[in-house]
């Protein structure tokens, strides 16, 4: 096992340079840089502000060659790929263009919001989707798995985005009823407020974003739940615990259950991207400001090191959240050995 997980990190190596290298490449080979950004708001500056004088406006070519410096595109693409992998012993991902602060800061600062909507939804979903999906597959074919198959089925249906537009309109307006405040994760008064109070005003402006963003989340891991269950119970060894008169709730849940958890087990590996857990539609709507805004507006502005910042955490997140996962396989079912 201990060979595995050497060989694994190993691998993640060449894996991570892959990545980065592509999105560097293909970032600093699309038009409209900072550069070219920074540019024309001097052509604006030096016009008044107006679009329709902007032909006159001209920048020396000193002004470029310093600009040109100052962001570091004066070196080579590959030159300067090598100078960004060399910063990373450190996590340094550069000066952000648009913030003018480090990089690295920039993105962290943005973790509140987006790691407690990751953490609250992935709580959230596996303790409701397993135990309702065992509940499903040992009640199959009845009034429940029915109704709670078609309720999940529309809530698979539900666009995020027009969700959260519906419940801003009814629970958050004078229109209809206003419940639920809009706008950040705390109020303006949460210093001030006792613990018990802070918790709960966390969990008032939790309410509606959290509901947009999980409502579609609970139908593929119920049924994913349900069928390997269902599937696991069809093999012999269940059959022979049958025939020897145990109860059927036992048999589910002491003999088949540990096995069918194996398919569930994947997607443990990805609690470390709740990390970067963002929505772009979600956080826009709500007034968030998450990893999700902060990516989209990055990409937006040409901001190439909070973009290549994200990109190289994301990554990370994902190859040690895989191997993760592939280490939970052993907890579920030991008869499982990686060499």
């Amino acid at each position: 096992m201990i060979q595995y997980i050497l060989r694994r990190l190993l691998l993640m190596l060449p894996t991570l340079l892959g990545i980065t290298l592509v999105t560097f490449v293909i970032i600093n080979l699309a038009p409209g840089g900072p550069i070219e950004q920074k540019l024309q708001q001097i052509q604006e500056a030096q016009a008044g502000g107006g679009r329709s004088d902007m032909g006159s406006a001209q920048v020396t070519e000193e002004v470029i060659e310093d600009l040109r410096k100052q962001y570091g595109f004066d070196k080579p693409l590959v030159t300067r790929y090598f100078i960004w992998i060399k910063k990373l012993w450190d996590m340094d991902f550069g000066q952000s263009f648009t913030y003018e602060e480090p990089a690295y800061d920039v993105i962290v600062s943005k973790f509140p919001v987006s790691l407690q909507f990751g953490i609250a939804s992935l709580i959230l979903v596996y303790l409701i989707c397993i135990p309702l999906g065992v509940y499903k597959a040992v009640n199959d074919g009845s009034v429940f798995d029915v109704s709670s198959s078609f309720i999940l089925f529309v809530m698979y249906s539900i666009v995020p985005f027009m969700f959260g537009i519906l419940l801003i309109t009814f629970f958050s307006s004078d229109s209809f009823l206003d419940l639920f405040p809009i706008g950040g994760l705390v109020s303006d008064n949460y210093e001030d407020l006792t613990l018990w109070e802070q918790i709960k005003d966390r969990i008032h402006h939790f309410v509606l974003p959290l509901a947009s963003y999980m409502i579609g989340s609970f139908t593929t891991l119920t049924f994913l739940m349900k069928n390997s269950l269902l599937e696991e119970v069809k093999k012999d060894y269940v059959r022979t615990a049958k025939a020897k008169g145990l109860d059927k709730s036992k048999v589910y849940l002491k003999h088949a259950l540990r096995n069918s958890l194996i398919p569930v087990v994947t997607g443990l590996g990805g609690f470390l991207s709740i990390f970067f857990a963002g929505s772009l539609l979600i956080e826009t709507i709500f007034q968030l400001d998450g990893i999700g805004l902060l990516g989209y507006n990055s990409i937006l502005a040409r901001d190439y090191n909070v973009i290549m910042g994200l990109v190289f955490l994301q990554a990370i997140a994902m190859l040690v959240g895989n191997l993760i996962s592939d280490l939970a396989y052993v907890v579920v079912d030991p008869r499982i050995n990686f060499k």
